[in-house]
């Protein structure tokens, strides 16, 4: 485990209690993000855009939780509810943050291949996210079906 592992859980800790601390509204919440997430990704075809389209789709999942969830605390179990929600959130989150250093091609004998993370980051870099226990579970997400790499590595999935 290095310090970049240490830096992801700690994300997921805090989105997940984020989640819980919503309650209700934060089932809303996270399960909306990631709805957010990938429609951006898949409607966006470019930063700005998918920055524009995630933005507008946030505000409106933040405007509708509100007004259709009047007492998100109402028992205890809205708790965990929302907890899944961050949970879910926070876990898209880590998965993109883990996948998305930039991929180093190499041409040899077989081809061209994929590299990942570049041997170009800093060292430190380097060394934290290929040594990275979360990035070694995460790394078959590359071969993964479409709909699931357009929400966490979308720009693997458009066409060069």
């Amino acid at each position: 485990m290095t310090w970049f592992d240490a830096l992801l859980v700690t994300l997921l800790a805090v989105v997940t209690a984020l989640g819980a601390r919503r309650g209700l509204a934060g089932v809303a919440w996270g399960i909306g993000g990631v709805a957010a997430c990938f429609l951006a990704n898949f409607l966006g075809t470019g930063a700005i855009a998918a920055t524009v389209i995630a933005l507008v789709l946030s505000a409106g999942v933040a405007f509708a939780a509100q007004r259709l969830i009047p007492n998100p605390l109402e028992r205890p179990w809205h708790l965990a509810v929302g907890a899944v929600g961050g949970f879910a959130l926070g876990s898209v989150l880590i998965t993109t943050l883990a996948l998305g250093f930039p991929i180093e091609m190499r041409v040899g004998p077989q081809g061209r291949t994929g590299i990942y993370p570049s041997s170009n980051l800093s060292p430190v870099v380097y060394d934290a996210v290929n040594n990275s226990a979360i990035k070694g579970q995460v790394m078959g997400i590359w071969g993964a079906n479409p709909a699931l790499k357009t929400l966490l590595v979308p720009d693997q999935t458009r066409v060069r």
